[in-house]
């Protein structure tokens, strides 16, 4: 008796814009419940699909969130690279950001909550991308846009923290202030507060003979 095949994976008349569907829905499951709870069939249901379609596109669930990641650091770097150096307009850009898309600082949240001396998943080309960033930091220093006080890879870690905080612990964000990380007034008194902050980047003006 012969068995009936399963019944083949339809492509999408638009690839790009199912591969899109599937990293959105991708990013909200992980960011929910972190790589290890995410389920790849609740996935396939926020993207409107089934698991073949996702395994179609992506392989499996770690090659799926790998490709997250570097959809999410490929969008960062084109917002990056269309903005100006000045410190001061760059700080409360990446805090609006960061308050703009909570899922994706949830998704950095429950990796810190893993064993940081494990392996990263895309660890390697996500170091790339760090890597790249500290260069045109280093750039900039050279070119006396940022201060040359501090090592490079300090001044990225400061700016990470000042514009990523806020959104990432939202409740301290309002027992200190008493407003909500959401509030518009907020975002508008901690962004001036950044275009400020952000003379501390900036090289010091050279003494006038």
């Amino acid at each position: 008796m012969l068995q009936k095949s399963k019944p083949p994976v339809i492509a999408s008349r638009d690839p790009d814009r199912t591969r899109r569907r599937i990293l959105a829905a991708a990013l909200t499951e992980f960011s929910t419940h972190g790589f290890a709870g995410a389920r790849v069939d609740a996935i396939a249901r926020r993207a409107r699909g089934n698991k073949r379609m996702l395994y179609h596109y992506f392989g499996n669930k770690e090659a799926l969130f790998g490709a997250v990641l570097r959809y999410k650091m490929a969008e960062r770097r084109s917002w990056g690279a269309a903005m100006s150096s000045d410190p001061g307009e760059r700080l409360p850009f990446w805090l609006k950001a960061a308050c703009k898309d909570p899922d994706w600082v949830r998704l950095l949240e429950w990796e810190a909550l893993q064993d940081g001396r494990k392996i990263l998943i895309d660890e390697k080309e996500r170091r790339s991308e760090s890597l790249y960033w500290l260069d045109l930091l280093r750039q900039r220093q050279k070119g006396g846009q940022l201060t040359s006080r501090f090592h490079a890879a300090h001044l990225a870690l400061a700016m990470h923290s000042l514009t990523i905080f806020p959104a990432a612990f939202p409740q301290l964000v309002r027992l200190i202030t008493g407003r909500s990380v959401n509030d518009p007034k907020f975002q508008q008194e901690y962004g001036r507060f950044l275009r400020k902050f952000a003379a501390a980047f900036k090289p010091r003006e050279r003494l006038k003979k």
